[in-house]
């Protein structure tokens, strides 16, 4: 199973946090490090302020090497499909052929209210994320100009440019749903996640997803998220989960932890990403890389 680290910089975290705990994700020999794609801290005092996915993994492409750089997940609400499009490509560039990019509807209206951002109904959010997929993907793979026309975008005569240096950027999406959301990721995503449900509830959602995409005939990553609080002893474990507020849905030793994903792998997930809350706990992530990550 690969291992993601995964963080909330809207909760609070400077640019220079980021760094350090993406170049321990590197040094620890993790696959990838990924951002929530939010504006607002959910919950609480704002602190320092979020700072912007993209341009966090703008720099971030040239301070590391070898990690994957990616959004769980960005809002389509956020930005337009072109420049959109146009980032994750420059930013692919910049790291060398090493980006994903997360998509999905958006779902916190407080973030939209506080910055101005308009914040339709379910049922439009999914109507632009059909149509930014299609327009995401058809600019990255278009060999000449390339036009669109639906009901939310209209593209005429693009350049379709930058490309991608990777030939096929891989998309993530995630959800719950029970129609749009299989359709959407069978068409056009590479990986299924779903995050923050235990073992039976994320079982069922493959299946769903699972049967949409053989229909298509294409086959996708299916991957979960789960907070972290994981200690040498229980008392460790207990401290983290402290830090946190929270208890995490994988905590305890790494023993335990293991045992964990075992059963979110059995449900068929090949990927897990970690969600770090505390990011100045850099112990943590050297604990999971010498007691979890080689078991697995």
């Amino acid at each position: 199973m690969d291992l993601r680290i995964f963080t909330e910089p809207q909760q609070g975290a400077t640019y220079d946090q980021l760094l350090a705990v993406a170049q321990k994700t590197e040094e620890c020999g993790f696959d990838a490090f990924f951002r929530s794609d939010h504006y607002l801290n959910i919950g609480g005092e704002p602190g320092v302020g979020s700072t912007d996915a993209w341009l966090t993994l703008a720099a971030l492409a040239r301070e590391t090497s070898t990690i994957r750089l990616g959004t769980l997940v960005t809002p389509v609400t956020f930005r337009l499909p072109g420049p959109l499009a146009i980032s994750v490509a420059q930013v692919d560039q910049m790291s060398g052929g090493r980006v994903e990019l997360g998509l999905g509807t958006g779902w916190y209206d407080g973030e939209h209210a506080a910055y101005g951002i308009p914040f339709p109904a379910i049922g439009e959010r999914f109507d632009l994320l059909e149509e930014q997929l299609a327009i995401v993907r058809g600019l990255w793979t278009s060999t000449g100009p390339f036009s669109y026309a639906g009901k939310h975008y209209q593209l005429t005569d693009s350049p379709a440019l930058p490309k991608p240096v990777q030939a096929h950027v891989p998309i993530v999406m995630g959800g719950f749903g029970k129609k749009r959301t299989p359709r959407l990721a069978a068409a056009y995503a590479d990986e299924y996640n779903v995050p923050f449900h235990p073992v039976a509830d994320t079982a069922g959602n493959f299946s769903t997803v699972k049967a949409a995409a053989d229909e298509t005939g294409r086959t996708l990553v299916y991957s979960t998220a789960q907070s972290v609080a994981i200690g040498k002893d229980d008392a460790e474990v207990a401290r983290r989960s402290a830090a946190i507020g929270q208890t995490a849905g994988l905590q305890g030793t790494p023993a335990q932890v293991v045992d964990l994903l075992g059963q979110f792998a059995e449900a068929g997930a090949t990927r897990a990403y970690l969600q770090v809350l505390d990011l100045t706990d850099l112990d943590h992530l050297e604990l999971i890389a010498s007691e979890v990550l080689p078991q697995l």
